[in-house]
């Protein structure tokens, strides 16, 4: 009887884990698609007048984005479905706009590129500047993108990559970030916020992206 009241005691608990865990599932799968599709939030503080002088006494700047693995990761199964990165569009391409020129660079063939970047802008005209893979430079079997193509004044541009070959020639202009790969719960463009919002009070981009070197070996 003993054995019995044992057997099926261990048969209960068998059947709870098992539903514990199914529910544990349902809630995990629940809370990353909560975390994939909320808003990102940046709240800007009203400027000081100190603070708006000084901004428009610098130049206005150009970030350069790139789109694969930064902002957008493609799966490709016959049909390409484009999982855009949590803080991207309308929150985070839309809020660098108001700072920057945005310009886009991708290795990408234009075909492919085009279709992204007018997805991405949802013809709000903020990603009106791109560039593809011919205007990219083959050097140690990667495509390095030449920021001198858009701008010579390199003070005043940066990129936003998750490939250290693609700014080799330009490590001083460069932020880099993790490649993602449809992780929901990312928020490493999120954490850019604050310094892409103090970067353009500077009159040399260089000065402070300089300091970052040590990061691109670790992405």
């Amino acid at each position: 009887m003993l054995k019995q009241i044992q057997m099926g005691l261990r048969a209960f608990l068998l059947l709870a884990s098992k539903i514990w865990n199914f529910i544990c599932y349902v809630l995990r799968k629940q809370i990353r698609t909560i975390i994939q599709h909320q808003t990102v939030r940046y709240d800007v503080i009203p400027f000081s007048p100190l603070s708006r002088h000084r901004l428009n006494l610098v130049k206005r700047k150009i970030m350069v984005l790139d789109l694969d693995e930064t902002l957008i990761h493609s799966q490709h199964d016959g049909v390409i479905r484009n999982m855009v990165k949590p803080g991207t569009p309308p929150d985070f391409v839309l809020k660098v706009s108001q700072w920057y020129e945005l310009v886009v660079f991708t290795a990408s063939m234009e075909i492919y590129g085009a279709a992204v970047a007018d997805k991405l802008d949802n013809n709000r005209g903020i990603l009106r500047k791109r560039y593809y893979r011919q205007h990219c430079t083959v050097e140690y079997g990667s495509y390095t993108k030449e920021l001198l193509a858009i701008t010579e004044d390199l003070a005043s541009i940066f990129i936003l990559d998750n490939s250290p070959g693609a700014y080799r020639a330009y490590p001083d202009n460069a932020i880099p970030i993790r490649s993602w790969f449809s992780d929901p719960t990312d928020i490493a463009l999120l954490n850019l916020l604050p310094v892409l919002d103090a970067l353009r009070f500077t009159s040399d981009v260089r000065s402070v992206l300089s300091r970052n070197l040590h990061l691109h070996h670790m992405w």
